[in-house]
């Protein structure tokens, strides 16, 4: 099912595509759910997402995709906000983010513990810092994170 490469080669279209329609790609992922294949786009700008951002670059993005074939099986185009837990994945993501509560996983332990659920606290360098309930803080590098979230706050 994985296709080496797919999702940073159609990163790599859809960037040009967003950024002339004033929006940024937050993540893509090529899966398939119940036997279909799916290609989820996810964008973000200031002030938030509207249904018409989604659809002006499902449509642009879709010509972009139909002329460099990048896919050779059928797929469907979904392309939507990343929501209030979204991925953070740039270093871009965590600074401006920052004083809000994330769950961060790492790929290698640090003192004993991968998951953490923190505030974020700055982020520079290649690192990210994070306060835990308890007042500790960490550094973490953003090459050792393997997945962070950002919290739903009610």
């Amino acid at each position: 099912m994985k296709i080496e490469g797919l999702e940073d080669r159609i990163r790599g279209l859809a960037e040009p595509v967003a950024e002339g329609l004033g929006l940024e790609i937050v993540d893509v992922i090529y899966t398939a759910e119940y036997g279909k294949r799916i290609l989820r786009v996810f964008i973000d700008k200031a002030g938030g997402v509207t249904v018409e951002d989604c659809s002006n670059l499902s449509r642009e993005l879709g010509t972009v995709l139909d002329v460099e074939d990048p896919i050779p099986q059928s797929y469907a185009l979904e392309v939507s906000s990343p929501g209030l837990d979204r991925l953070l994945t740039k270093e871009k993501d965590f600074k401006r983010f920052t004083g809000k509560k994330v769950r961060i996983r790492t790929k290698e332990a640090l003192e004993g513990r991968k998951n953490f659920k923190a505030t974020i606290t700055g982020s520079d360098d290649g690192r990210v810092l994070i306060k835990d309930a308890g007042g500790r803080v960490w550094e973490i590098l953003l090459s050792n994170i393997e997945k962070a979230r950002l919290e739903i706050e009610i």
